[in-house]
C-alpha cells in the first residue's frame, strides 16, 4: 500500500474517531435535550461516515470486490440519522420541552452517599 493512500485512510480514521468522540461528548454532557440530539445526529454521522469512507478505500485499494456492507450501513445511516432527528425534534416540541423548568442539578451530597 503506498504511503500517500495510507495516511489518506489514516487521517479518514482519525477524524471520524473525533467526531464520534465530540458526538458522545456532547450526547452526555450537553444541557438542553435539543442540544443533546444535534450533537449526535451531526457529529457522529460524519464521524461514521469518514470511517465507513476509510473501510471502502482499504477495501478498493486491496483489489477486493466493493462489500455491501460498508454501502448499506453508509446509506442507511444518512437516511435514518436525519429522520429519527427530526422525528424526535417533533416529538419534544409537541410536549413543549423548551417550556418545561429544567431538571435539579444532581451533587455527590444529593446522591445520599456520604
Amino acid at each position: 500500500m503506498s504511503a500517500v493512500f495510507s495516511l489518506l485512510l489514516v487521517l479518514l480514521l482519525v477524524v471520524g474517531s473525533f467526531f464520534i468522540l465530540v458526538g458522545s461528548i456532547g450526547l452526555a454532557r450537553l444541557s438542553d435535550f435539543f442540544k443533546r440530539l444535534h450533537a449526535p445526529t451531526k457529529a457522529t454521522t460524519l464521524g461514521v461516515g469518514c470511517i465507513l469512507l476509510a473501510s471502502v478505500g482499504y477495501h478498493a485499494f486491496l483489489g477486493v470486490d466493493p462489500q455491501p456492507r460498508e454501502l448499506l450501513i453508509t446509506a442507511f445511516l444518512f437516511i435514518t440519522a436525519p429522520i429519527s432527528a427530526h422525528m424526535m425534534a417533533k416529538a419534544a416540541l409537541s410536549l413543549k420541552m423548551a417550556e418545561r423548568p429544567p431538571q435539579p442539578e444532581t451533587t455527590p451530597s444529593d446522591d445520599g452517599e456520604a
